[in-house]
């Protein structure tokens, strides 16, 4: 078993719940820890024995693509379409967070941090 991580993917997208939100935009960063078996890719050196990173970043962006009010559903539509492409993944792990949110005064990031350990 592996935790495989992406951190620090970067979108310029068009979340939120203010109509300025959604015309403007704003800088949204996205981590995904997915836990998996790979004793299998360890041993032959196959990527399709694994989950491909750069596969993922390509889901993660067509999410991304799509407007949405809440960080909440889009880490869940994210989350569900991962897990859609590799139904290997165990555990996933997300958190999505949107730079200088409009909230009144100066915050560098709010973030919403989700997984499926419950499902």
């Amino acid at each position: 078993m592996a935790t495989i991580s992406i951190e620090g993917m970067e979108f310029h997208a068009y979340h939120g719940c203010f109509t300025e939100e959604q015309v403007i935009g704003n800088t949204f960063i996205v981590d995904v820890h997915m836990d998996t078996e790979t004793a299998s890719a360890e041993q032959t050196d196959k990527l399709e024995e694994t989950v491909n990173y750069a596969d993922v970043f390509h889901v993660v962006k067509e999410q991304m693509e799509i407007k949405s009010k809440l960080l909440e559903h889009v880490g869940r539509r994210i989350m569900d379409a991962i897990l859609d492409r590799y139904p290997e993944i165990d555990i996933i792990e997300l958190k999505i967070s949107k730079l200088n949110p409009p909230v009144g005064g100066k915050v560098y990031a709010v973030s919403v941090t989700m997984d499926n350990i419950d499902e």
